[in-house]
């Protein structure tokens, strides 16, 4: 078993902003494909990326988790 402790979980702003984004991306998603307009479809792929993006850029300003030593 690992030995390693974990407190947060991810429970960041950083974190949290992403996998909102992302959700919606899949809910935008989820229509195109109901109703098969498939360009909307590449629209949700792209927030899907602006959302990694957006987490990413919220984690490296100080927003995500911070590396214990």
């Amino acid at each position: 078993m690992s030995t390693e402790h974990h407190d947060n979980h991810g429970n960041t702003p950083a974190a949290w902003t992403a996998v909102a984004i992302i959700t919606i991306a899949f809910i935008v998603g989820m229509f195109a494909v109901i109703f098969g307009n498939w360009p909307l479809l590449y629209v949700a792929f792209g927030i899907v990326i602006i959302g990694a993006v957006v987490g990413k850029v919220m984690s490296m300003m100080g927003m995500g988790a911070q590396p214990t030593d």
